[in-house]
């Protein structure tokens, strides 16, 4: 083979790697948007790179791939529904009790489903934008208003807006909505 002929191989050979791996990193941005939708666009203005962001949503849905997450049984589902619809009464006398509890609830449900919830938010929302992309910035509200709240900078609006978002997030985790003879008003 001539020399001409080596180079041509060489560089069609490195044209057709290149061709392959931008196909490859177009793809997997679509599989990642397509996965975490509003949570990618979140994850690549918070690392500022999308290389880095989309190498983060893959580490999540790694990590939580290990995990056991199951859906809530019929009973479980109505137990849970229970205790959320007299948290949402009690919130008319007793907003701040209200709001811990509904809090708490989430975190139940999301240990019961499987998510090893730690003491760590940025760790419990991360998990949860891997199956819950669309709700899981609910649940970042909520505890941004509660975290207002504790440090004397929210109301009682603000203590409703947090239960209509804790309740997003709540009823999809639940994987059923809550009937409620009266709800707070969105």
């Amino acid at each position: 083979m001539s020399t001409t002929t080596i180079i041509i191989l060489i560089v069609a050979a490195a044209a057709a790697a290149l061709a392959a791996f931008l196909y490859y990193q177009k793809r997997r941005s679509e599989r990642l948007h397509g996965q975490f939708g509003p949570e990618y666009e979140r994850a690549v203005s918070e690392f500022g790179d999308r290389r880095k962001a989309e190498s983060e949503l893959e580490r999540r849905t790694k990590r939580v791939e290990r995990f056991h997450i199951r859906d809530l049984s019929p009973e479980e589902q109505s137990r849970f529904s229970d205790a959320w619809r007299v948290q949402q009464t009690r919130f008319v006398d007793q907003p701040d009790q209200a709001v811990t509890e509904a809090h708490r609830l989430v975190t139940e449900v999301m240990r019961v489903r499987g998510y090893p919830v730690s003491g760590e938010f940025e760790q419990n929302a991360a998990d949860l934008s891997v199956e819950h992309p669309r709700v899981v910035e609910h649940y970042r509200a909520a505890c941004e208003i509660v975290g207002q709240h504790e440090a004397g900078r929210a109301n009682t609006e603000d203590l409703r807006k947090a239960m209509v978002h804790y309740r997003a997030l709540f009823e999809d985790l639940l994987g059923a909505p809550i009937h409620h003879s009266e709800e707070v008003r969105r």
